[in-house]
């Protein structure tokens, strides 16, 4: 089968043949992959740089962890992948896996699971998200970051606060339900003076970050207290695109009800992960063929995988390829 396949970590994938993958136990079974989204974490684990990344394999591994593709009898399914999913062929679980309905495309359908999990499981998990929170989007300006605001208006918030470098797109963000944005190309003191006063005129409840780093040190410098009494915050760590590692004050987190967790792969229970397959998707991929979510995609085949994994993302993009 046709397949992108890494032979090194870190280096850039091929278009190449590899063997046909071969179901071991009656539990999994084959698909026949229509459309892969490119992710972050699909990128870190090639690399060998994300903490779920496999161990060496010298014969080469197909790159990809989920699909939209077609079961045997011609049933339409979003799934995550036993093995790498950017190929024609892939080994998939067969009871872990939802239905697509009709009016969505693979390539939409492909684009946003990943984004899905890293934003509603840290809203509804890590944040617990209540009708009327106010919801501070650190890092909003990716594919990501833009599924988050949505979502979040879906799910109840009041008001929605975003920060981001890009000032064109974060600008757009207010068509997706932003209501206050906040540039990071700004002074230190000029983003910590417009937080601020954001946050004292409507206490901010929810946190997400896909940034940590420096960014997140100006936003925790914000939520210091004085002393008196203070709403309780739920601060939740997604994404380390600014760094990996900050300084944090004692004096923050003795001065205010700070609740500061982490949500991505191995934080979320398995009851978490059934519910993600068994409510959550289908009712963003429902929202979608609706037309009442808007996705950022651009498509490209699977035989120019090497253009597509050195392109660069414009837009908050997703790149979605198309087997």
């Amino acid at each position: 089968m046709k397949a992108a396949v890494v032979y090194t970590k870190g280096e850039m994938p091929k278009y190449a043949e590899f063997a046909e993958p071969i179901v071991q136990n009656e539990n999994q079974i084959l698909i026949s992959v229509k459309a892969v989204g490119i992710t972050n974490l699909d990128k870190g684990k090639a690399s060998g740089k994300h903490y779920s990344s496999e161990n060496k394999n010298e014969n080469g591994f197909v790159i990809g962890s989920d699909c939209v593709g077609l079961l045997e009898n011609g049933t339409r399914v979003y799934a995550r992948g036993i093995s790498g999913t950017m190929a024609e062929k892939a080994i998939i679980d067969k009871n872990i896996l939802v239905k697509l309905p009709e009016g969505i495309s693979d390539a939409v359908a492909a684009s946003l699971p990943n984004a899905v999990a890293g934003s509603a499981m840290a809203l509804r998990f890590r944040a617990n998200i209540k009708t009327g929170d106010t919801v501070l989007i650190n890092g909003a300006t990716g594919f990501t970051g833009q599924i988050a605001i949505q979502i979040a208006k879906y799910y109840g918030a009041k008001k929605i606060i975003v920060t981001g470098r890009n000032e064109k797109i974060l600008q757009n963000l207010k068509e997706l339900g932003a209501d206050e944005t906040i540039s990071l190309k700004q002074h230190d003191d000029v983003f910590i003076s417009q937080l601020n006063e954001i946050h004292q005129n409507t206490p901010i409840d929810i946190i997400l970050d896909y940034l940590w780093g420096h960014p997140a040190e100006l936003v925790l410098s914000v939520l210091k207290g004085n002393g008196s009494f203070t709403n309780k915050i739920r601060y939740v760590t997604i994404g380390g695109m600014a760094g990996d590692s900050i300084q944090l004050s004692s004096g923050i987190l003795r001065s205010v009800d700070l609740q500061l967790s982490g949500s991505g792969l191995g934080s979320w229970s398995k009851e978490e992960v059934k519910l993600l397959f068994s409510e959550i998707l289908p009712e963003m991929f429902l929202l979608a063929a609706q037309n009442k979510m808007k996705v950022n995609i651009e498509t490209g085949n699977l035989v120019d995988i090497e253009e597509m994994w050195a392109k660069e993302v414009l837009d908050g993009q997703r790149l979605v390829v198309l087997i």
